[in-house]
């Protein structure tokens, strides 16, 4: 069988699918997301869109270095008002992100593909709509006391799966798409496909 390898560094991508029971091998796939993101913003397109480019790129990248596997690549862009967030680096960046999106509804889209041989033969994108509450500045430096340096690594810099659950007031959406990835869409395509049990 091929192997299947999660073209991510992303831990909670990881831990998402470990948890599920989907064995699967993690490694970074190197592309200049940045460079893109800017690019396609420049070219005036959607935050769904980018999110999808950047998937299909990263499994691209991972299938020339792996062609004999199975590539799993994710990709999550968080946008408010047309403005598009990326992960903060550190606290400043981290507290001066929370603070535009303070009292504000945003969307987070994930997307999701499945590439063997070169080809895709999968692909889901899925979006949330989160509100996050008025919270005061004293509160806002609490939270990045208790939250930690994991935040940095985070879209918007809240983990909905702990303290940031803190932050908002409605969550609409699939709570797996929240955290970075489509993953019952996913399961059910690897299922489907004898990747996983039926």
């Amino acid at each position: 069988m091929n192997r299947l390898i999660l073209a991510s560094s992303s831990k909670a991508r990881q831990q998402m699918l470990h948890n599920a029971g989907v064995d699967c091998e993690a490694v970074a796939s190197m592309i200049d997301e940045d460079g893109y993101k800017q690019a396609m913003k420049a070219e005036g397109a959607s935050a769904m869109e980018a999110a999808e480019t950047l998937a299909e790129m990263k499994a691209l990248r991972m299938y020339r270095q792996r062609p004999e596997a199975i590539v799993i690549a994710a990709d999550q862009m968080l946008e408010c008002n047309g403005v598009w967030f990326d992960k903060p680096m550190d606290r400043d960046q981290t507290r001066a992100q929370l603070r535009a999106l303070r009292g504000k509804r945003h969307q987070l889209v994930s997307a999701a593909v499945v590439y063997k041989e070169g080809s895709r033969i999968w692909g889901k994108i899925d979006t949330a709509h989160l509100t996050m509450r008025n919270f005061t500045d004293e509160w806002l430096e609490w939270y990045l006391d208790q939250a930690g340096e994991d935040i940095f690594h985070c879209v918007g810099g809240y983990q909905l799966e702990g303290l940031g659950a803190q932050l908002f007031t409605e969550v609409k959406g699939d709570y797996f798409t929240v955290l970075g990835m489509p993953l019952l869409p996913l399961i059910g395509f690897l299922r489907d496909h004898g990747i996983l049990k039926a």
